[in-house]
Formats: structure tokens, sequence, C-alpha cells
């Protein structure tokens, strides 16, 4: 079929070969996201690695078919313009992954990958498999290896917490069982009900913590629960 549109059989099986590699090397890196149940997994980055490497191919047979059919033109093609509108096209896509929950940003790591996976599929339909071979390893082994690092190092994550109490439990009380030197208090909104005489506090927390979340976030109600503060409800959520 590729024979047709002035495409010299061994061009367009080279064609062929590039555009098969970014398949490939996208579905790689996708494959990583789809594993850790990312939104853009493999199919995704699949497609647009391929598509960047169809574009770029594109381009570069409408330079060459036009500088073979108008040798003496003054006019020259620039290669570089359509495959230059990927990378905004690719913004585009990226910016759909990513979620904002108040201090917490979801899906950059999948943003990246998708610009990763553009890359990719550039090089290879512009014929640089071996670069796009190594920019997949490499993109694949942060991925890997850096998750793992991430787990043996404290960090900070945010979080809402939601108490609701008796009315006359001093909110100062609740500030001094929740705070230490890993947990950090930025903000606390009041909800005084003075019918049910019940109060209701959201404060907005930073963890300081190792490994799971989650671990530290019991061991904050641990200490509400030493201090025999009357708790009506608990609730961790992300902000």
């Amino acid at each position: 079929m590729l024979h047709n549109v002035l495409i010299p059989p061994e061009l367009a099986d080279n064609y062929i070969i590039r555009m098969l590699a970014a398949a490939l090397l996208g579905a790689i890196i996708g494959l990583e996201r789809d594993i850790h149940g990312r939104p853009a997994g493999l199919r995704t980055t699949l497609l647009v690695s391929l598509g960047s490497a169809v574009f770029v191919l594109v381009s570069e047979h409408i330079a060459v078919s036009f500088a073979l059919s108008h040798p003496d033109s003054l006019i020259r093609t620039d290669p570089g313009r359509i495959a230059a509108q990927v990378i905004t096209g690719i913004g585009f896509i990226g910016a759909g992954t990513i979620i904002k929950y108040g201090y917490t940003i979801k899906g950059l790591t999948t943003a990246a990958c998708l610009w990763l996976a553009a890359g990719i599929g550039m090089s290879t339909g512009a014929g640089l498999i071996e670069l796009a071979v190594i920019a997949t390893l490499i993109g694949l082994a942060s991925l890997i290896v850096f998750n793992a690092v991430e787990k043996k190092y404290a960090k900070d994550s945010y979080r809402m917490l939601e108490i609701k109490t008796d009315l006359h439990v001093p909110v100062s009380d609740v500030i001094d069982a929740i705070s230490d030197a890993d947990v950090s208090i930025l903000r606390v909104d009041q909800d005084r009900n003075y019918q049910n005489n019940q109060m209701l506090l959201s404060l907005s927390i930073k963890l300081f913590h190792k490994g799971i979340t989650d671990r530290r976030s019991h061991q904050v109600i641990s200490r509400l629960e030493e201090m025999q503060i009357p708790l009506h409800q608990v609730r961790w959520y992300h902000q």
C-alpha cells in the first residue's frame, strides 16, 4: 500500500520498521504504567508513540517528495514543522491525566511518560532507533528503580483530617494531641453545632513519613484515643 504513494520499496520497508519499533517501545513504557493501574496505560502510550512516529514520517516524506518533484523550485519545505506540533498536542493529552487534590497532584508521572513516549516515537520516526531504545531503557529503569528508591526515604504528604467531637473540648487539646515533630497542622477550620453540642474540626495536615502514609495517620488517631478525647467521627482524606 505504501508503494502507491511514491515511496520506493526499500524506503517503505524502512518506514514499517520504524513504526513497529515506535509501537513496541511505546508499549514497553505503557506496560509499566498499566501494571500500576494508571489511566494512560499500554494502549495509550503505544498509540502516542506510534502517532508521533507517523507525524515525523509524514513530515519527512512531504519534504523529500516536494524536493524530488520540484528540483528547480526556490521554495523549500521544512520537515520539522509538522513534527513540532506533536509537542503541543502531547501537552494537551498529558494535561488530561493530571488531577489536583488540594496540595496533592496526581498524574504527573503518567503525563511525563506520555511526553517520553512522544519523544521515543519521534526519534524512531526520524530513524534514530538506537536513541529511542536507549531512551526507553532509561525511562523504564527510572520508573522501576526509583519507585523502589522512593520508599526508602521519608517525605512529606498532605492530608485532611475531620474530627467530630463534643463542643466543650478545647481545640488546643486536639492540636496538642496531633502535633509532633513529624506532624504539622497547617490550618484548622471549626464548624460548631450548638443544637447537638458537637463540633466538627477540619485540619489540614502535613505528614512526614517513610513508607505507607496510613501507618502514620493511624498513630495520630491512637494519640487522640489515648488522651480520651471524645470522638464521634474521624475521617482522613487526601486534599
